[in-house]
């Protein structure tokens, strides 16, 4: 445990208390449940619109409100990025899920005005081995990612063990990942996004600290080819520059003196 006297004068990622951390796991079991009924409902000829129709009844039906529903004019409950888009798909009736699609979902709610934050990745049916690697890449990255979240580490000591995760990924895949430039994960609590911004590569031991209480969303997004995205007219909608399929996977995590307290779960 870091004691105050060593902290003070130091920035420090923002703390929750044990009874705000609880509150937070409480929103973060919402989209939990909300990403698990959108994987169950994402078979072939369901739309996206369905999907987060499907996230915002659960979501609601737990006394919950979508927090990317008009976030900046959002239209969506769910951001929903099928194969060459990377995030901040926006869910359509006209887009129609076919078999061997690679779907993130990313999703976040708001329960006694605190914020969940979580996404994954997952096929429509089996996906081809080179996706279902990207995926499970992508998660292995976060999970380095957040067992680096413990008192006493600092904001891009998670950074660079999401890329050291990346790294390692690569050699048990025997390819390259691109690590997307320009987007990672933050902090969050009474806002779903707030500073600091997480990259998800970088050198170690720089930026604010961690301290008991400290809580980041953790991001990565992985893709088989470029680091390089361009946003669709919609303004909203991110995809890899040359075509190839990314994955996304996120979990709201808090750091405590037992270790990573994952608040998505």
């Amino acid at each position: 445990m870091i004691g105050l006297s060593s902290l003070r004068g130091r920035k420090v990622v923002p703390q929750r208390t044990a009874g705000e951390l609880d509150a937070m796991a409480a929103a973060g079991a919402l989209v939990a449940a909300a990403l698990r009924a959108v994987r169950q409902a994402a078979q072939p000829g369901v739309s996206t619109l369905e999907l987060d129709q499907i996230a915002e009844s659960v979501i609601r039906d737990g006394r919950g409100v979508p927090s990317f529903l008009g976030y900046h004019g959002f239209p969506g409950s769910i951001c929903s990025s099928v194969n060459d888009r990377v995030v901040h798909g926006i869910p359509s009736a006209d887009e129609v899920l076919a078999a061997g699609d690679l779907v993130s979902i990313d999703c976040g709610a708001i329960l006694d005005d605190w914020h969940g934050d979580s996404a994954v990745t997952f096929g429509v049916g089996p996906l081809i081995p080179a996706d279902e690697a990207l995926s499970e890449a992508t998660r292995s990255a976060m999970e380095a990612g957040i067992a680096a979240m413990v008192p006493g580490n600092r904001l891009t000591d998670v950074s660079h063990a999401i890329e050291v995760g990346t790294h390692a990924a690569e050699a048990r895949h025997d390819r390259k990942y691109g690590i997307v430039e320009g987007y990672g994960g933050h902090a969050i609590g009474r806002s779903m996004h707030m500073d600091p911004f997480l990259p998800n590569e970088g050198s170690p031991g720089r930026g604010p600290h961690l301290a008991a209480g400290s809580v980041l969303a953790i991001e990565p997004m992985l893709t088989l080819g470029t680091t390089k995205t361009i946003v669709l007219e919609d303004e909203w909608t991110v995809i890899t520059a040359d075509g190839t399929r990314a994955a996304h996977w996120e979990h709201t995590v808090a750091a405590t003196d037992d270790g990573p307290r994952i608040l998505t779960l």
